[in-house]
């Protein structure tokens, strides 16, 4: 089966480009970090010299940990959020950069002792997705990334540690990669019994304490990602970069849960909580560290009844980024082609030819929607639209889009499918392996600190 979690893992690192943004300022000095069975140096003192880029913030098993790969991962940060960074909220955000880095080294060592080798064709794959989804033709992010002073490398190190933790989490998993027809009838049963309660649709950002007698940094570095948040860092790419649980891999999303299923300090929070805006919660001090939450949905298990759209669309590209003061013939022409497949088309096997005759540049048949759960535009354009219609084109920085509804139907979305309750199976026993693995890592390894942490 298809293990959410796991192949999924990726769109942590596909989503790190999501924003095409402006520079983000050069990071500040290297300053705090903890991690157990280290030792540490003091910093700098207040007024020395700048410290170099190759100087050396933390030794992992003999491997160093420079002062420029920190501040290259926290250029990425700044560009990956769209979100101007500051000198002082990157000095904020360094030490929780280099408890991940260090992390990651552990990860890397762990990858390569296991011989789990990352073809160059799966970094590539992973790299071209992120152009695609960035509609960027392709060959191009080099470029991008430098024009803000990050090296492409800082990002084919995140994905090389990405794609091979997951072979290894399928390694540690074997036969409880898994999911049997058995478990997953137990699972529905025990959905049944719960009819008429209350779960959740969460999406979390968890912050790991190693000693909750000196937990100030992370509690700062917590609030720090908060304002981000509440400033408009989009919450699954903050997540898929800094989150310590392995919902990072899936943008934070834990699905639909139940409250018996949650720390009741996040029940209590999630009680009174909107839903559906993105309010982002205050720290929640939970087993193991902090935890950031936002409220996607709520429902009553058993009876939430939405509709479902299934829908057919034609787009038209431009060949250039759309300026609006400054529209090109061929965008202009793109319009009046646009406007000629509004006014002729009729059915949705005509919609899918016209489609097709414009190279088919985003699939011709997106597969049934959910329409509650899409955009407010995308809700506004397709609520209303009669079956068989072509909607209002819908222009975009790429091209336009015209939509088609071609049937419309009922759904309890409170019923899981199968596969929906296999993935949420699958993902339990990968956090817990991913932890219990985590956990072994640091207990093994030797790692020298040069900077001072709080409570190391």
């Amino acid at each position: 089966m298809s293990l959410r979690s796991l192949t999924l893992a990726c769109c942590s690192l596909t989503a790190l480009a999501l924003p095409v943004c402006a520079a983000a300022p050069h990071a500040a000095a290297a300053t705090h970090h903890h991690s157990s069975g280290s030792k540490s140096a003091q910093a700098p003192a207040s007024g020395a010299q700048p410290e170099p880029d190759d100087m050396i913030v933390a030794v992992v098993n003999s491997i160093p940990l420079t002062k420029r790969d920190v501040d290259n991962r926290g250029k990425l940060f700044a560009l990956s959020t769209g979100l101007p960074v500051s000198d002082d909220l990157m000095a904020r955000l360094r030490p929780q950069i280099i408890r991940q880095m260090i992390d990651e080294k552990l990860r890397t060592q762990e990858i390569l002792s296991r011989h789990i080798n990352i073809a160059p064709e799966q970094i590539a794959a992973a790299i071209g997705n992120i152009e695609k989804r960035n509609g960027m033709p392709a060959g191009t992010l080099r470029n991008h990334l430098a024009k803000d002073g990050v090296s492409l490398t800082t990002l084919i190190d995140q994905l090389r540690v990405q794609i091979g933790w997951i072979q290894v989490l399928r390694q540690e998993l074997g036969p409880r990669s898994r999911v049997s027809a058995g478990d997953i009838a137990q699972r529905q049963a025990a959905l049944k019994r719960e009819e008429g309660r209350t779960e959740y649709e969460i999406s979390e950002i968890f912050v790991k304490v190693d000693d909750p007698r000196h937990a100030e940094e992370e509690l700062a570095f917590t609030n720090t990602v908060i304002d981000e948040l509440r400033k408009g860092a989009p919450f699954p790419i903050v997540a898929a970069q800094f989150s310590q649980s392995q919902t990072a891999l899936d943008g934070g999303s834990m699905g639909w849960v139940q409250e018996d299923e949650l720390d009741p300090s996040v029940v209590d929070i999630v009680r009174r909580m909107p839903v559906g805006i993105g309010a982002v919660s205050n720290p929640i001090t939970v087993p193991g560290g902090f935890l950031i939450v936002t409220l996607n949905g709520k429902r009553v298990v058993g009876k939430e009844i939405g509709h479902m759209v299934d829908i057919r669309q034609a787009f038209v590209a431009f060949d250039t980024p759309l300026d609006p003061q400054h529209v090109t013939p061929q965008q202009e022409a793109a319009l009046q082609k646009a406007m000629h497949i509004s006014q002729t088309t009729h059915s949705c096997p005509e919609m899918e030819a016209a489609n097709r005759g414009e190279g088919e540049k985003r699939p011709s048949n997106p597969g049934e929607l959910p329409l509650e759960r899409l955009n407010p535009q995308m809700q506004s354009v397709l609520a209303e639209l009669p079956i068989g219609q072509v909607s209002r084109p819908m222009v975009s920085r790429e091209g336009i889009d015209l939509l088609m509804v071609c049937s419309k139907s009922e759904k309890n979305f409170s019923n899981r499918s199968p596969s929906e309750i296999a993935d949420q199976l699958m993902n339990e026993r990968v956090e817990q392996a991913a932890r219990q693995l985590d956990s072994d890592l640091h207990r093994r390894a030797m790692i020298d600190l040069r900077v001072k942490l709080k409570g190391a």
